[in-house]
């Protein structure tokens, strides 16, 4: 193998959430092969992602210790000032403080237009953002996440209703995902769940009246002189949701081993 090979590999397992495993091949790659500057970035961006002080001190170890070999590389450059750009100037003013030198590197070595260029730009736009601006941010992440989850649980709705599917390539996330929540939701202790997936709307709407009649009626009948009682019909929506979220992560475990056993094969037939 290769150091390509082994970059490759970091590559899809960074796109598929595998970071650990990311750390993992490029370590491996570096130990067998010796070093390399775009394995030295993987190593970092795995350990970036995790968005932990350990991870991140980690990041920074192999950003150095590649631009120490590499100094002009602009990979480890852009990747290490988005590291430093993201630092809290409080508790990591060292880090913090770095930004400005790796720009004035940065600027010398991507000329004006370049890919290099466009990301230093993204990374100071995220970087100068206002109180506001970073709420509106993650107002928009927040979305995101949630589009994402309605739309898992509309496959998985329609899923359920066509009964029986197709098997699909073990590196699909979005069908691991469905399969993982089928298997997660089969069996007749859970029909009720597969209902309120399958009728998402509805089971919500059912359940924000359920909660109204109660609170109401326990309150008109003098038992409480306010009540939070009824909120206790969306337990069951909750579960249902904590289902459909399991079932992503447990999708993205099988991809990740799904992407590793190849790679396993590729080796052993290399």
């Amino acid at each position: 193998m290769t150091h390509d090979d082994y970059a490759d590999r970091c590559e899809e397992l960074f796109a598929v959430g595998g970071f650990s495993t990311v750390r993992e091949a490029a370590k491996s790659g570096l130990d067998e092969l010796g070093p390399d500057p775009v394995l030295y970035r993987w190593l970092g961006l795995a350990h970036a992602a995790e968005d932990e002080d350990d991870h991140d001190a980690e990041a920074e170890t192999a950003y150095e210790t590649g631009l120490a070999q590499w100094p002009d590389d602009l990979g480890l450059l852009v990747s290490y000032l988005e590291l430093c750009l993201r630092a809290d100037s409080w508790e990591h003013p060292g880090r913090s403080n770095r930004a400005v030198l790796l720009k004035e590197r940065i600027a010398v070595l991507a000329p004006a237009g370049s890919p290099e260029a466009a990301r230093v730009e993204d990374a100071l736009g995220w970087a100068g953002r206002g109180y506001w601006q970073d709420v509106r941010q993650r107002t928009t992440t927040a979305r995101a996440e949630r589009a994402t989850q309605a739309s898992h649980g509309i496959e998985v709705a329609e899923a359920l209703q066509q009964g029986v599917r197709a098997p699909a390539h073990p590196e699909d996330l979005r069908a691991a995902e469905v399969a993982a929540a089928l298997e997660l939701l089969a069996g007749p202790w859970r029909a009720p769940l597969r209902l309120m997936v399958r009728h998402r709307a509805v089971a919500y709407g059912a359940a924000l009246v359920l909660v109204l009649v109660t609170n109401k009626a326990l309150v008109l009948s003098g038992t409480v002189s306010y009540s939070v009682w009824g909120w206790i019909w969306f337990a069951p929506l909750l579960l249902a949701d904590a289902k459909l979220k399991q079932a992503r992560r447990l999708a993205r475990q099988r991809v990740i081993a799904a992407v590793r056993a190849r790679h396993a094969e590729s080796a052993t037939a290399g």
